[in-house]
Protein backbone atom coordinates (compact mmCIF):
# COMPACT_ATOMS: atom_id res chain seq x y z
CA UNK A 1 0.00 0.00 0.00
CA UNK A 2 2.64 2.55 -0.86
CA UNK A 3 0.20 5.32 -1.35
CA UNK A 4 -1.57 5.08 2.05
CA UNK A 5 1.95 5.17 3.68
CA UNK A 6 3.11 7.64 1.62
CA UNK A 7 0.09 9.56 2.26
CA UNK A 8 0.39 9.04 5.90
CA UNK A 9 4.11 10.09 6.00
CA UNK A 10 3.17 13.14 4.10
CA UNK A 11 0.62 14.16 6.66
CA UNK A 12 2.48 13.36 9.48
CA UNK A 13 5.68 15.27 8.60
CA UNK A 14 3.72 18.01 7.53
CA UNK A 15 1.12 19.08 9.77
CA UNK A 16 1.31 20.55 13.41
CA UNK A 17 3.69 17.28 14.34
CA UNK A 18 4.56 18.84 17.71
CA UNK A 19 7.52 16.60 18.98
CA UNK A 20 8.05 14.88 22.21
CA UNK A 21 10.65 15.00 25.13
CA UNK A 22 12.73 12.94 26.88
CA UNK A 23 11.66 13.17 30.80
CA UNK A 24 14.68 12.73 32.38
CA UNK A 25 15.95 15.65 30.72
CA UNK A 26 13.19 17.88 31.06
CA UNK A 27 13.19 21.28 30.07
CA UNK A 28 11.56 24.11 32.38
CA UNK A 29 8.17 25.22 30.72
CA UNK A 30 8.16 28.74 29.60
CA UNK A 31 7.88 31.25 32.70
CA UNK A 32 4.53 30.83 34.84
CA UNK A 33 3.44 28.02 32.32
CA UNK A 34 3.46 24.91 35.29
CA UNK A 35 1.49 26.17 37.59
CA UNK A 36 -0.55 28.51 34.72
CA UNK A 37 -4.31 27.37 33.84
CA UNK A 38 -4.50 29.81 31.18
CA UNK A 39 -1.43 30.56 28.56
CA UNK A 40 -0.38 33.84 26.74
CA UNK A 41 0.77 33.92 23.08
CA UNK A 42 4.35 34.00 23.81
CA UNK A 43 4.19 31.39 26.50
CA UNK A 44 2.52 28.95 23.86
CA UNK A 45 5.19 30.07 21.42
CA UNK A 46 7.68 28.96 23.96
CA UNK A 47 6.23 25.88 24.59
CA UNK A 48 5.85 24.69 21.14
CA UNK A 49 9.41 25.96 20.30
CA UNK A 50 10.35 23.68 23.34
CA UNK A 51 8.32 20.65 22.41
CA UNK A 52 9.93 20.52 18.89
CA UNK A 53 13.65 20.50 20.51
CA UNK A 54 13.24 17.53 22.44
CA UNK A 55 11.47 15.71 19.02
CA UNK A 56 15.03 14.41 18.09
CA UNK A 57 15.56 13.23 22.11
CA UNK A 58 12.03 11.05 21.70
CA UNK A 59 12.86 9.43 18.11
CA UNK A 60 16.06 8.47 19.81
CA UNK A 61 14.01 6.65 22.62
CA UNK A 62 11.67 5.23 20.56
CA UNK A 63 14.15 2.98 18.54
CA UNK A 64 14.31 1.35 22.08
CA UNK A 65 10.84 -0.17 21.38
CA UNK A 66 9.19 -3.08 19.32
CA UNK A 67 5.27 -2.85 19.04
CA UNK A 68 2.31 -3.81 16.79
CA UNK A 69 0.63 -1.64 14.45
CA UNK A 70 -2.83 -2.21 12.88
CA UNK A 71 -3.37 -0.33 9.48
CA UNK A 72 -7.23 0.26 8.42
CA UNK A 73 -8.00 1.33 4.82
CA UNK A 74 -10.56 2.30 3.50
CA UNK A 75 -11.73 3.33 0.08
CA UNK A 76 -14.78 5.63 0.08
CA UNK A 77 -17.63 6.38 -2.51
CA UNK A 78 -18.71 9.57 -4.30
CA UNK A 79 -21.77 9.12 -1.41
CA UNK A 80 -20.21 8.75 1.65
CA UNK A 81 -20.09 4.46 1.02
CA UNK A 82 -17.14 2.22 1.91
CA UNK A 83 -16.11 0.47 -1.33
CA UNK A 84 -13.44 -1.81 0.01
CA UNK A 85 -11.49 -2.30 3.10
CA UNK A 86 -8.22 -3.61 4.04
CA UNK A 87 -6.15 -4.43 7.30
CA UNK A 88 -2.45 -4.92 8.18
CA UNK A 89 -1.24 -5.92 11.22
CA UNK A 90 2.54 -5.58 11.26
CA UNK A 91 5.35 -5.99 14.08
CA UNK A 92 7.50 -2.69 14.17
CA UNK A 93 11.61 -3.28 15.16
CA UNK A 94 14.53 -1.06 14.85
CA UNK A 95 17.69 -3.36 12.73
CA UNK A 96 20.83 -1.00 12.91
CA UNK A 97 19.06 2.11 13.62
CA UNK A 98 16.33 1.64 10.58
CA UNK A 99 12.49 1.20 11.73
CA UNK A 100 11.32 -1.95 9.87
CA UNK A 101 8.00 -3.35 9.63
CA UNK A 102 7.23 -7.25 9.35
CA UNK A 103 3.45 -7.98 8.25
CA UNK A 104 1.44 -10.44 10.36
CA UNK A 105 -1.14 -10.33 9.39
CA UNK A 106 -3.65 -9.54 6.42
CA UNK A 107 -7.58 -8.63 7.42
CA UNK A 108 -7.56 -10.50 10.32
CA UNK A 109 -5.63 -13.98 9.15
CA UNK A 110 -2.32 -14.66 9.87
CA UNK A 111 0.39 -15.20 6.52
CA UNK A 112 0.56 -18.29 5.34
CA UNK A 113 4.00 -20.14 5.89
CA UNK A 114 5.04 -19.03 2.18
CA UNK A 115 3.95 -15.05 3.22
CA UNK A 116 5.71 -15.35 6.38
CA UNK A 117 9.02 -16.66 4.97
CA UNK A 118 9.15 -13.74 2.15
CA UNK A 119 8.59 -11.39 5.61
CA UNK A 120 11.90 -12.86 7.44
CA UNK A 121 13.49 -12.97 4.40
CA UNK A 122 13.04 -9.06 4.33
CA UNK A 123 14.09 -8.72 7.26
CA UNK A 124 17.50 -10.86 6.59
CA UNK A 125 18.23 -9.02 3.66
CA UNK A 126 18.67 -6.09 5.89
CA UNK A 127 20.43 -7.84 8.35
CA UNK A 128 23.13 -9.00 6.03
CA UNK A 129 23.08 -5.75 4.42
CA UNK A 130 24.06 -3.69 7.56
CA UNK A 131 26.57 -6.52 8.71
CA UNK A 132 28.40 -5.84 5.22
CA UNK A 133 28.41 -2.24 5.59
CA UNK A 134 31.65 -0.93 4.97
CA UNK A 135 32.70 1.62 8.06
CA UNK A 136 32.39 4.48 5.25
CA UNK A 137 29.21 3.50 3.99
CA UNK A 138 27.68 3.43 7.71
CA UNK A 139 29.45 7.09 8.70
CA UNK A 140 27.62 8.46 5.50
CA UNK A 141 23.75 6.75 6.09
CA UNK A 142 24.86 8.18 9.77
CA UNK A 143 25.59 11.44 8.38
CA UNK A 144 22.37 11.89 5.75
CA UNK A 145 19.89 10.35 8.84
CA UNK A 146 21.07 13.32 11.13
CA UNK A 147 20.95 15.91 8.85
CA UNK A 148 17.38 14.55 7.57
CA UNK A 149 16.29 14.54 11.12
CA UNK A 150 17.56 18.14 11.77
CA UNK A 151 15.58 19.22 8.67
CA UNK A 152 12.40 17.57 10.17
CA UNK A 153 13.39 19.61 13.46
CA UNK A 154 13.59 22.90 11.12
CA UNK A 155 10.59 22.29 10.21
CA UNK A 156 8.41 22.16 13.18
CA UNK A 157 10.46 24.83 14.96
CA UNK A 158 8.52 27.20 12.13
CA UNK A 159 5.25 26.54 13.76
CA UNK A 160 5.82 28.33 16.28
CA UNK A 161 5.88 31.23 14.01
CA UNK A 162 3.49 30.16 11.17
CA UNK A 163 0.14 30.20 13.40
CA UNK A 164 -1.80 32.56 15.89
CA UNK A 165 -2.67 30.62 19.07
CA UNK A 166 -5.65 30.99 21.05
CA UNK A 167 -5.63 29.30 24.50
CA UNK A 168 -8.97 27.54 24.56
CA UNK A 169 -8.75 25.99 28.58
CA UNK A 170 -7.77 22.87 30.42
CA UNK A 171 -9.35 18.91 29.77
CA UNK A 172 -8.27 15.80 31.24
CA UNK A 173 -7.35 13.10 28.69
CA UNK A 174 -6.28 9.28 29.76
CA UNK A 175 -6.67 11.16 33.77
CA UNK A 176 -4.31 13.72 32.33
CA UNK A 177 -4.23 17.55 32.63
CA UNK A 178 -4.17 19.33 29.09
CA UNK A 179 -3.58 22.42 27.98
CA UNK A 180 -5.77 22.99 25.04
CA UNK A 181 -4.99 25.55 22.55
CA UNK A 182 -5.92 26.48 18.81
CA UNK A 183 -3.77 27.28 15.87
CA UNK A 184 -4.73 29.21 13.22
CA UNK A 185 -2.41 30.52 9.88
CA UNK A 186 -0.80 33.68 10.50
CA UNK A 187 -2.51 36.10 7.33
CA UNK A 188 0.43 36.51 5.55
CA UNK A 189 2.92 34.50 6.61
CA UNK A 190 5.80 33.71 4.25
CA UNK A 191 7.15 30.28 4.87
CA UNK A 192 11.21 29.68 5.55
CA UNK A 193 11.90 26.35 4.76
CA UNK A 194 11.21 24.75 1.45
CA UNK A 195 7.80 22.14 3.12
CA UNK A 196 6.29 24.84 5.60
CA UNK A 197 3.87 25.81 3.02
CA UNK A 198 1.08 23.39 4.05
CA UNK A 199 1.58 25.71 6.97
CA UNK A 200 -0.45 28.25 5.50
CA UNK A 201 -2.97 25.92 4.24
CA UNK A 202 -3.85 24.31 7.74
CA UNK A 203 -5.58 24.42 11.22
CA UNK A 204 -5.43 23.11 14.51
CA UNK A 205 -6.23 22.53 17.75
CA UNK A 206 -3.57 20.70 20.09
CA UNK A 207 -3.87 19.06 23.71
CA UNK A 208 -0.41 19.27 25.38
CA UNK A 209 -0.08 17.56 28.56
CA UNK A 210 0.35 20.33 31.10
CA UNK A 211 3.06 17.90 33.62
CA UNK A 212 5.57 16.76 30.69
CA UNK A 213 4.85 19.45 28.20
CA UNK A 214 4.04 16.88 25.47
CA UNK A 215 1.67 16.63 22.52
CA UNK A 216 -1.39 14.08 23.81
CA UNK A 217 -3.28 15.01 20.79
CA UNK A 218 -3.82 16.76 17.61
CA UNK A 219 -6.44 17.16 14.59
CA UNK A 220 -5.84 18.88 11.98
CA UNK A 221 -7.97 20.18 9.01
CA UNK A 222 -6.62 21.47 5.92
CA UNK A 223 -8.55 24.25 5.12
CA UNK A 224 -7.60 25.03 1.30
CA UNK A 225 -5.71 22.18 -1.40
CA UNK A 226 -1.75 21.28 -0.63
CA UNK A 227 0.25 20.10 -3.93
CA UNK A 228 2.71 17.64 -3.99
CA UNK A 229 5.62 16.78 -6.38
CA UNK A 230 5.00 19.42 -9.03
CA UNK A 231 1.00 19.05 -8.43
CA UNK A 232 1.59 14.68 -8.42
CA UNK A 233 -0.35 14.75 -5.25
CA UNK A 234 -3.37 16.70 -3.95
CA UNK A 235 -4.71 16.54 -0.80
CA UNK A 236 -8.08 19.02 -1.36
CA UNK A 237 -9.62 21.26 1.34
CA UNK A 238 -11.52 19.31 4.32
CA UNK A 239 -8.98 16.35 5.04
CA UNK A 240 -8.52 15.57 8.59
CA UNK A 241 -6.12 14.13 10.00
CA UNK A 242 -6.08 13.33 14.32
CA UNK A 243 -2.95 11.88 15.89
CA UNK A 244 -3.18 10.61 19.75
CA UNK A 245 0.00 9.93 21.99
CA UNK A 246 0.30 7.92 25.22
CA UNK A 247 3.02 7.90 28.01
CA UNK A 248 4.95 4.72 27.33
CA UNK A 249 6.96 3.29 30.49
CA UNK A 250 7.06 6.13 32.28
CA UNK A 251 9.62 7.94 30.20
CA UNK A 252 8.75 8.38 26.76
CA UNK A 253 5.19 9.99 24.83
CA UNK A 254 5.05 7.31 21.64
CA UNK A 255 1.79 7.28 19.11
CA UNK A 256 -1.33 5.35 20.11
CA UNK A 257 -3.76 6.05 17.14
CA UNK A 258 -3.82 8.12 14.10
CA UNK A 259 -7.04 8.72 11.76
CA UNK A 260 -7.35 10.23 8.62
CA UNK A 261 -9.85 11.19 5.98
CA UNK A 262 -8.77 12.86 2.95
CA UNK A 263 -10.26 13.53 -0.63
CA UNK A 264 -7.33 13.19 -2.68
CA UNK A 265 -6.26 13.18 -6.65
CA UNK A 266 -2.99 11.25 -7.47
CA UNK A 267 -1.30 12.34 -11.10
CA UNK A 268 -3.62 12.03 -13.38
CA UNK A 269 -6.34 9.52 -11.34
CA UNK A 270 -9.72 10.74 -10.43
CA UNK A 271 -10.46 12.10 -7.36
CA UNK A 272 -10.68 9.63 -4.19
CA UNK A 273 -11.40 9.53 -0.66
CA UNK A 274 -10.49 6.87 1.68
CA UNK A 275 -10.30 6.87 5.45
CA UNK A 276 -7.13 5.11 7.19
CA UNK A 277 -6.62 4.40 11.07
CA UNK A 278 -3.68 3.48 12.50
CA UNK A 279 -3.25 1.97 16.21
CA UNK A 280 -0.25 1.09 17.56
CA UNK A 281 -0.21 -1.29 20.94
CA UNK A 282 2.28 -3.55 22.80
CA UNK A 283 5.50 -1.23 23.05
CA UNK A 284 7.95 -3.30 24.11
CA UNK A 285 11.72 -2.03 25.26
CA UNK A 286 14.81 -4.17 24.26
CA UNK A 287 16.69 -5.23 26.66
CA UNK A 288 20.15 -4.21 27.10
CA UNK A 289 21.73 -7.47 26.35
CA UNK A 290 19.11 -7.62 22.97
CA UNK A 291 21.21 -9.15 20.00
CA UNK A 292 20.27 -9.16 16.34
CA UNK A 293 20.04 -13.19 15.21
CA UNK A 294 20.29 -13.46 11.59
CA UNK A 295 16.76 -15.95 10.91
CA UNK A 296 18.71 -18.73 9.14
CA UNK A 297 20.98 -19.08 12.57
CA UNK A 298 17.47 -18.99 14.15
CA UNK A 299 15.82 -22.00 12.13
CA UNK A 300 19.02 -23.83 12.50
CA UNK A 301 18.66 -23.70 16.41
CA UNK A 302 15.12 -25.09 16.20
Amino acid sequence: MPIRRLFTFLVLSASLAIAQENPATKPALPSGAAGATTLSQEQIRELIRQCAENDLANDKKQRDYTYTERQKFQRINGKGQVKSTETDTYEVMEIYGEPVQKLIEKNGKPLSAKEANKQDDKIQKLIDKREKESPGDRKKRLAQEEKDREDELQFVREVADAFNFTFVGMEKLEGRDTYVIDAEPKPGYKPIHKDAKILTKVRGRIWVDKADAQMAKLDVQFIDTVSFGLFLARIHKGSRLIVENTRVNNEVWLQQHVAVTADVRVALLKNFNFDVDVTDRDYEKFRTDTKIIPIGDMRQSR
